[in-house]
């Protein structure tokens, strides 16, 4: 088998299970910072969860299907692990940008509401006064 053929194996050998693994994992602790995003909403979260995995995924294997073509001459075993160092690298840092994104938004969310919720008073008025 040509040694660029191998490449592009374990290139998307490496970045699909990677992505699937990052996805799960944020994906399963991710859970009970949504419910807490969301104020307690269980089903919103799960949600919301659901489809912040389906963006991750879609965005992820669309760039790794992207960046699979290489003008890299690979010819040795060292050209294979230095082209697969470039491209599993890329696709590192793009899952942890990815990731920090989720998480800035999410945390800015979750600010919003918790300073909305300070805002309310812990119990209802049982009078008022007129304005003379």
């Amino acid at each position: 088998m040509d040694a660029l053929v191998v490449t592009y194996v374990l290139y998307l050998l490496i970045s699909i299970g990677l992505t699937v693994w990052v996805g799960h994992t944020l994906s399963r602790n991710g859970k009970v910072f949504l419910v807490d995003v969301f104020g307690g909403d269980q089903e919103l979260a799960r949600t919301v969860n659901h489809l912040l995995v389906v963006g991750f995924y879609l965005v992820n294997f669309g760039f790794v299907a992207w960046y699979l073509r290489t003008a890299d001459a690979v010819g040795e075993t060292r050209q294979v692990f230095e082209t697969l160092s470039v491209k599993v690298g890329t696709v590192l840092i793009v899952l942890g940008v990815l990731h920090l994104g989720n998480v800035f938004v999410l945390s800015r969310m979750r600010r919003r509401s918790l300073h909305q919720a300070r805002d309310l008073p812990p119990v209802g008025p049982d009078a008022y006064t007129s304005v003379a």
